[in-house]
């Protein structure tokens, strides 16, 4: 199976910038897309950003379109999410994930990561 290990939540005030990683170990020759999910206190779990397995391919959540950009890796197995210009309103528990083909939904994905707070001041 495959392992995700996230890094680079934290606290940064409205404006600011933030860079998540995820490193994947394990069986990762079954890697294609990944992709970051975010969930807020009291909602629902939301496709954030996701990547081809060359990094050709990208999708976008519209709310954060222009403000992050997924990237990776593949030599080292990690997937980035460069956050800038971050709201209050990108609050939020931060998981990544991975799968075989590209998608916006979870079903899409077999592996998860354990979560990384993200917290905007305003």
């Amino acid at each position: 199976q495959v392992q995700l290990a996230e890094s680079g939540g934290g606290l940064v005030q409205a404006g600011g910038s933030l860079r998540l990683s995820c490193a994947a170990s394990g069986r990762t020759f079954r890697i294609n897309a990944m992709a970051w999910f975010r969930q807020a206190p009291g909602k629902e779990r939301e496709f954030v950003a996701a990547i081809s397995w060359n990094g050709v391919l990208t999708r976008y959540v519209d709310s954060v379109k222009g403000r992050f950009t997924i990237s990776r890796d593949n030599a080292k197995n990690t997937v980035f999410l460069q956050m800038n210009s971050l709201k209050p309103d990108d609050t939020a528990v931060y998981y990544c994930a991975t799968g075989s083909v590209l998608g916006s939904t979870d079903d899409y994905y077999a592996a998860w990561g354990q979560g990384t707070q993200v917290t905007v001041s305003s």
